[in-house]
């Protein structure tokens, strides 16, 4: 069982989620944009159908982005999110088109955080994609993360591409 004072989380919308683990906050995929906004490009014209659930959040730590070239996992409103954060971890060309805080992770590349009561974090990319097999050309780069926690209470989180909680 994981206490839930070490482990906490919060559900905004789409793939947007906040993950809170032992007072350090990450937030997956930031879709932020309110309802009714849109996004056209040369084939179709989004428009989102509900906004998040929440419009007020507290300060997140690090933003866990699986890939930065679709509407539907980075908006307008996130991608002036990701300017509030420490770090953004995202594929390594979304870290070159994303600039200031961004960093590029490649497959089973790691970064190792700590809280500040000394928990260990350790951010694992692993190969992902958006959408069925094949599509990659279409999709470009996309990076899934496994999140390990060591200490008393050790337990894995697998966020995939399209940032689910597995």
């Amino acid at each position: 069982m994981i206490d839930n004072r070490l482990f906490d989380l919060t559900y905004i919308g789409g793939p947007t989620v906040i993950l809170e683990i032992d007072g350090l906050r990450f937030m997956t995929d930031p879709t932020l944009d309110a309802q009714g906004s849109s996004f056209a490009n040369d084939h179709t014209t989004l428009e989102k159908t509900k906004g998040p659930a929440l419009t007020e959040i507290d300060n997140i730590d690090i933003v866990l982005l699986s890939h930065d070239h679709h509407h539907d996992n980075l908006d307008y409103s996130g991608r002036e999110f990701l300017k509030t954060v420490s770090k953004t971890y995202t594929t390594v060309s979304g870290a070159q088109r994303l600039g200031d805080n961004a960093i590029g992770l490649s497959p089973w590349k790691q970064d190792i955080l700590f809280t500040t009561n000394g928990t260990q974090v350790t951010i694992t990319a692993t190969p992902a994609r958006h959408g069925p097999a094949g599509i990659e050309k279409l999709t470009g780069d996309v990076i899934g993360f496994l999140i390990t926690v060591a200490g008393k209470q050790p337990f894995e989180l697998y966020l995939t591409g399209d940032t689910r909680l597995l």
